[in-house]
């Protein structure tokens, strides 16, 4: 087995890790840079930006390394739906109230619809790597890519998505168990609400001996052991992401990061209620009050743009209670005060060590 995969090749990284596109803040600028400078492909989480924010950002990950790099979208339409808003809002008071915020009344929720323009700067600033997540690129943004010599990476969470991924003309796949942190990348949630999730190990070997372009597996992979683990199943490569949320050049809250390092496998679920759409995270008060109300959030992205003066106030007070805490499932295995290049490195050195072992045995 060769830690040198066809996918360090296509993408031309010394290291098959790629870090996970973690929007909303945890990744940053500085944190794709390292990881791309250490050897694995770096992840800028663009999703919720200004496509003008995210032309910046691109430029100032180019000032700091020269290794390829990816940008990741979510691959959506921000169309709101505004039929029970009234009902939510009313819920969604009831803990502002708790955290001293203004009363919001039940106004139509309105979420900016970046996309096009997002995907436009991407083109322009030639990345080297787009990823997408809830669906593949619409067939005249793939062409333009392809021609620009952008390489395309599509999340997906079942054969079937795969499949679709491949026939859309993406250059790899990633592969995401569900024990992966954040949000599911399930295509289509309506006949599946809290999205596909079958487990990495399960997941990734079918989708493999289905497909023909890299395969990239993601979702509790934390450490040498779950890259070697992913090798052996078929993968080309990993994405990891919860390993990345502590380390110095994450944008995680203080807050977020302290519950990430006292919090277990037992302490996440996957939830719709932050958001509209089925994601995992470590489970806390907001959550617990929402199930209790019975209310059905709204879809994704009015719930998201509901929530969001929630959120970004209790991050303000250092109130983990009412954050959107995204984790996965290896939390245990976490660090505190590592830098990205050396979770990069140290993830590398201990499957090697591991490799060594079998050949001596």
């Amino acid at each position: 087995m060769n830690l040198n995969t066809a996918l360090c090749r296509i993408f031309q990284i010394r290291y098959p890790i790629f870090l996970a596109g973690m929007a909303g803040g945890p990744g940053t600028v500085s944190l794709a840079a390292a990881v791309s400078n250490a050897g694995g492909l770096g992840t800028l989480g663009a999703a919720y930006m200004e496509p003008e924010a995210i032309r910046t950002a691109i430029r100032d990950i180019r000032e700091l390394t020269d290794a390829p790099f990816g940008v990741n979208l979510f691959v959506t339409q921000a169309k709101d739906d505004n039929t029970r808003t009234a009902e939510v809002q009313r819920e969604l008071n009831v803990m502002r109230a708790k955290l001293g915020l203004a009363q919001i009344p039940a106004d139509d929720v309105k979420t900016p619809d970046h996309f096009e323009e997002q995907f436009a700067v991407l083109l322009a600033e030639k990345v080297p790597v787009i990823s997408t997540a809830f669906g593949v690129l619409p067939p005249n943004m793939t062409e333009q890519a392809k021609a620009a010599g952008i390489r395309i990476v599509t999340m997906v969470t079942t054969v079937e998505e795969a499949l679709l991924a491949e026939q859309a003309g993406c250059d790899a796949i990633v592969a995401q168990g569900s024990e992966a942190g954040g949000h599911r990348g399930t295509f289509d949630i309506t006949n599946r609400p809290m999205g596909a999730n079958i487990g990495t190990m399960a997941l990734v070997p079918q989708i493999v001996e289905r497909v023909h372009v890299p395969v990239i597996a993601a979702g509790g992979i934390m450490d040498g052991r779950g890259l070697l683990a992913s090798l052996a199943l078929g993968a080309q490569g990993v994405q990891m992401g919860t390993r990345f949320l502590t380390a110095i050049e994450s944008g995680a809250h203080i807050s977020y990061q302290q519950k990430l390092l006292t919090s277990n496998e037992e302490s996440t679920l996957i939830t719709n209620v932050f958001s509209g759409r089925p994601a995992r995270g470590i489970a806390n008060a907001f959550i617990k009050d929402w199930e209790k109300n019975g209310v059905e959030p709204l879809p994704f992205p009015s719930q998201n743009t509901a929530t969001r003066d929630i959120r970004n106030a209790a991050a303000k007070q250092h109130n983990s209670d009412y954050m959107s805490l995204w984790a996965g499932q290896g939390l245990r295995m976490l660090t505190a005060g590592q830098s990205a290049a050396s979770i990069v490195l140290e993830t590398v050195d201990q499957a090697q060590s591991i490799l060594n072992q079998f050949k001596d045995a």
